[in-house]
C-alpha cells in the first residue's frame, strides 16, 4: 500500500488546465444554445470562443444573451462562419458544413495572463509612428503577452495595414485568426464581451500559456521557376525563365503544355502562383517540407502561396493577391487533396514532436471555405489529419473568408489554408516572461 501523505491531497486540489467543449447541430438558435449550454455546465471559465455557422446570421445579437444567461466567463469571443469546427460532448471533432451548427469551448487556464481587446479599423495608427502608439491603441501590453487570437469582420478596413501594424508592435509573438463571413443584417460578423461587433477583436494569451501556430498551404508546384522581369505593383508584366522572356499569361500556357489531363482540370479553379520568400526556408527545414529541387532533403526554395485574381487578355499581365517586384522569383501552384494532406501532417507531428510532453489543451482550426468536403471528399478532412497527430485533440473553429497565420517570422493573410492554433502550457516560460 502506497503511504498516505496528506499534504498530496491539498496539493491536487489547486486550479487545473480545463477544456469543456459543445457541438450543436439544431435549426433553432434556441434549441442550439440550450443543448450547448446543457453540456458545458455553469462552471466559470477563463475564456469562452463561440463560433457559429452564418445559418444564424439575422440570429446573431440573440445569441449571447442566449449562452451567458447560464454560462459564465471572464472574456467572451468568436464570430460567423461558412461552417464550423466543433467538439461533442463524448470527444468527437467534426467539421460542419452547408447546415446550422453552434461550437462553444470554455476554457480555464491558470497561470495564463489574458485580456481581450475591440479595434476600430477605421482609425489605424500610423505604420511610420512609434510602436508604443500601436500597443497604446491596442490596450495590450506587449510584456504580457505571447500570442494572440485576432478575428475580423468582412467589412473590415486596411486589413492588411493592420496585420503589419501589429506585427510591427509585437514582433515575435504568433498571432492566428481568420476573417468572419458577410451576411445582410444590419449588425458585424464578430462577437466580444456581450456584443456583435465589427471592425477587429481579439484575445492577448501570455503567461503559462501560447498558441502555437500552424499554416499549412496545400499545394504543390508545376512547371519552372521563373523570374520577375517587369511587375507594378500586384501586377505581373513579364516573367523570364533562363534567357526566355514572356509575359505570364505565355509563360502559365507553356506549363500547361505539360500537365497531365487530370491536373489541367485541377487548373481550372485551383491555380495559385507561389512567391519565393528565403525567410520561408528555415520553417521548411525544420517541418521536413520540400517545396522543390533539394540537396540531402534541404529544400532550396520556398513559396508564399497568393490567389491569382485577374488576368488582362490584351497584354497577357495577371493580377496576384500581393505586391511584387522585378527581380523576384515565382512558381505556378496547384491546390489538391493529396498534397494538402501530406503538407498538414507534415506540418502537425513537427509540432508533436517539438512539443515533447507538452500535449496541447486544445487546438483551434480556421480552415478556408474552400476546403473541407469540397477539397478532401469527405467531411472532417483537417480535423481527421490533426486528430492522427494528436488523438482526442479537442477542436473548435470556422470556416473563414481568408485566414491569418505567420509564415516566415511574418503575419500574412492567406487564401484556402488551414491554419491552426495549438494552445500549450510553458510553465517554464512563463514564470521567464513574468
Amino acid at each position: 500500500m502506497v503511504p498516505f501523505n496528506p499534504l498530496d491531497w491539498f496539493r491536487s486540489r489547486g486550479p487545473q488546465a480545463r477544456c469543456r467543449n459543445a457541438l450543436s447541430s439544431k435549426t433553432s438558435l434556441e434549441e442550439a444554445a440550450r443543448e450547448v449550454t446543457s453540456v458545458l455546465g455553469p462552471a466559470e471559465a477563463d475564456l469562452a470562443l463561440v463560433f457559429v455557422s452564418s445559418h444564424f446570421a439575422s440570429d446573431l445579437t440573440r445569441l449571447l444573451p442566449l449562452l451567458q444567461k447560464r454560462l459564465s466567463a471572464r472574456h467572451w469571443l468568436g464570430c460567423l462562419g461558412g461552417g464550423v469546427v466543433g467538439t461533442t460532448s463524448s470527444g468527437e471533432a467534426h467539421e460542419v458544413e452547408r447546415s446550422a451548427a453552434l461550437s462553444v469551448c470554455l476554457l480555464n487556464l491558470p497561470g495564463a495572463e489574458i485580456s481581450s481587446f475591440k479595434l476600430d479599423s477605421t482609425q489605424l495608427p500610423d505604420l511610420d509612428g512609434a510602436a508604443l502608439n500601436w500597443q497604446e491603441w491596442v490596450g495590450v501590453n506587449p510584456a504580457h503577452c505571447r500570442s494572440m487570437l485576432l478575428l475580423l469582420d468582412p467589412s473590415c478596413n486596411a486589413i492588411n495595414d493592420l496585420v503589419s501594424g501589429l506585427d510591427y508592435a509585437y514582433p515575435g509573438i504568433a498571432k492566428v485568426g481568420g476573417i468572419a463571413v458577410p451576411h445582410n443584417a444590419d449588425h458585424g460578423s464578430l462577437l466580444q464581451g456581450d456584443q456583435v461587433v465589427g471592425g477587429a477583436v481579439g484575445v492577448s494569451i501570455g503567461g503559462s500559456w501560447s498558441l502555437d501556430p500552424v499554416v499549412a498551404q496545400g499545394c504543390r508546384p508545376i512547371g519552372p521557376v521563373f523570374a520577375i522581369e517587369q511587375a507594378q505593383r500586384n501586377v505581373l508584366l513579364e516573367l523570364s525563365d533562363g534567357d526566355r522572356k514572356a509575359s505570364p499569361v505565355a509563360c502559365l500556357q507553356r506549363v500547361l503544355a505539360d500537365l497531365s489531363a487530370e491536373d489541367r482540370e485541377l487548373v481550372q479553379h485551383s491555380l495559385f502562383l507561389g512567391v519565393e520568400r528565403e525567410e520561408l526556408i528555415a520553417d521548411a527545414v525544420l517541418a521536413g517540407l520540400n517545396q522543390g529541387s533539394a540537396i540531402a532533403d534541404r529544400p532550396e526554395r520556398a513559396f508564399l502561396v497568393r490567389n491569382l485574381i485577374g488576368v488582362d487578355p490584351r497584354n497577357g499581365a495577371v493580377a496576384v493577391a500581393d505586391r511584387v517586384r522585378a527581380g523576384q522569383n515565382v512558381q505556378f501552384q496547384l491546390r489538391e487533396a493529396q498534397a494538402s494532406r501530406m503538407e498538414a501532417r507534415q506540418l502537425l507531428q513537427h509540432k508533436r514532436d517539438q512539443g515533447g510532453d507538452a500535449t496541447p489543451l486544445m487546438g483551434l482550426l480556421f480552415a478556408c471555405l474552400g476546403r473541407g468536403n469540397g477539397l478532401f471528399g469527405s467531411p472532417d478532412g483537417d480535423v481527421s489529419i490533426a486528430r492522427d497527430v494528436f488523438p482526442q485533440l479537442p477542436v473548435a473553429g470556422s470556416f473563414c473568408n481568408g485566414e491569418i497565420g505567420p509564415l516566415g517570422g511574418a503575419t500574412h493573410l492567406h487564401g484556402y489554408t488551414a491554419c491552426w492554433g495549438l494552445l500549450r502550457c510553458d510553465a517554464a516560460s512563463g514564470a521567464n516572461q513574468s
